[in-house]
């Protein structure tokens, strides 16, 4: 579509706003901010200054105070458009006000009982609703949780020790699902055989020796790879759409092949959807013309709250039950289920109904096309990947089918840095490998907008290689 004159009066306008608004925030950095005062306090208490390593930034993180819809507004009072919406988790943006009210009525009933309560019950009704594959589900407290029990179901069920899945694909933190999260060209081993490499330094080698990978979206060498486990995998995990891998879509041939490999070696097949069940109604597997035996839920569902799932059919997720005579995995948690997450995961889910999926899901793809544009006005060698409501940017000519296609060097972490903060200063909000995850509180106009911006700082990023 060719650009008018009109577009670029008002690309313009945004630019100089903008760049009023970055101009702001660096003369606050003259004088020692509210944000850098808490974090000096922090650093005596809290290892690094901080809980969670995606939230720093140098010299120092800067501290929310409020946020609504797709913005939010830091204790020095600076305010930007909301694209990571914490790692994911807030389809819905920042104090949604029927999430708000539904669980500030439940607050004043209480959190937490060592009991059970109805609002578990009806969120499990309206989860299970959403996808057929689901005849029951178990709520816990995390995405990590919730892998972690499906990955201990599987052997449950199987009576096999180990689990395959593939090549830099991120899972959590428990020590089988992170194996080769960050694994590097010098110990990455061979194409046809991955190494599974440690993220924590002091992983058991018993861990490492119980998870296989393979290159995610390469049939024939996966293939390969669990033939020779077939005897011993209790399970595949895989994320149909693997931020860390690239953000590329598995291709629907490859997921196939898995899914009739776990069926022909009983093996089960697990399918992360922590972050991809917003990508359809029932998740991402929605694309596919099969389901998984297994799937392992977070972030969205908890309607901004702490929340891990796993769902199956029955003959699988029984292995939970604690009312059979042998009960081969016993599982429970403190605040599993507890009414505020229950409550608040219900109200927004049954607002990201069908029709706000399809929306959302228009929305990311005229994000991509935006960004896709951008990147070819600033004339800078680079690419966007992702579906539905995410995406990536990578600076490489062509988008990253694989993990290794997709690994950075030093070269490009360092740029993918300065566009982050180029863009942050400016006043958006992104995931810090340059990707963004959409909330339903975003609109076209914040689009046109981090288009814009981005298209300044690709610019700057070609004017200062």
């Amino acid at each position: 579509m060719a650009t008018t004159n009109v577009d670029r009066a008002r690309a313009n306008k945004r630019q100089t706003k903008n760049d009023g608004e970055f101009s702001r925030i660096m003369n606050a950095t003259d004088t020692k901010s509210k944000s850098q005062a808490l974090y000096e306090e922090a650093l005596s208490v809290l290892p690094g200054g901080i809980s969670r390593n995606t939230i720093y930034r140098k010299p120092h993180p800067d501290y929310a105070v409020r946020g609504a819809g797709c913005r939010v507004t830091d204790i020095d009072g600076i305010t930007r458009i909301d694209f990571a919406n914490n790692m994911a988790s807030l389809i819905h943006g920042h104090a949604n006000q029927q999430i708000v009210d539904a669980v500030t009525s439940q607050l004043s009933r209480g959190t937490a009982f060592t009991m059970a309560t109805e609002a578990e019950l009806r969120f499990a009704q309206h989860m299970c609703r959403r996808n057929e594959g689901f005849d029951k589900i178990r709520f816990m407290n995390s995405g990590t949780e919730a892998v972690m029990a499906a990955i201990k179901a599987a052997r449950a069920i199987t009576g096999r020790p180990k689990i395959a899945k593939s090549e830099g694909a991120y899972h959590g933190t428990y020590d089988y699902a992170e194996v080769s999260q960050k694994s590097k060209p010098e110990n990455w081993g061979s194409d046809a055989n991955p190494e599974s490499v440690p993220v924590v330094e002091g992983t058991p080698q018993a861990a490492l020796d119980d998870v296989i990978v393979f290159p995610f979206n390469d049939t024939e060498r996966t293939i390969d790879i669990l033939d020779r486990h077939a005897s011993q995998l209790a399970c595949v995990l895989i994320d149909p759409l693997p931020h860390r891998v690239g953000l590329t879509p598995a291709n629907g041939d490859y997921l196939a092949a898995i899914r009739n490999w776990t069926r022909d070696n009983g093996a089960l097949l697990v399918l992360d959807e922590v972050i991809t069940f917003r990508m359809g109604y029932g998740g991402a597997q929605d694309w596919y013309e099969f389901q998984p035996d297994l799937t392992a839920m977070g972030k969205i569902i908890g309607g901004g709250f702490p929340v891990g799932a796993l769902a199956g059919k029955d003959e699988y997720m029984s292995v939970l039950d604690p009312t059979r005579d042998r009960l081969p995995f016993p599982f429970s948690g403190t605040f599993s289920a507890n009414p505020i997450t229950m409550t608040a995961g219900r109200v927004a889910m049954e607002l990201f109904d069908v029709a706000a999926v399809d929306k959302l899901n228009k929305l990311g793809e005229y994000a991509r096309q935006k960004i896709a544009g951008a990147i070819e006005a600033s004339g800078v060698v680079a690419c966007v990947t992702g579906a539905g409501s995410m995406f990536r940017v990578h600076l490489k000519p062509e988008p990253p089918l694989d993990y290794r296609a997709a690994y950075q060097n030093a070269e490009e972490i360092a740029q993918i840095a300065f566009l982050v903060n180029y863009l942050y200063d400016r006043g958006f909000m992104m995931i810090n490998t340059c990707s963004a995850a959409l909330s339903t509180a975003l609109s076209e106009t914040e689009i046109d907008q981090l288009a814009d911006t981005f298209e300044a700082g690709l610019t700057e990023l070609r004017n200062n290689s």
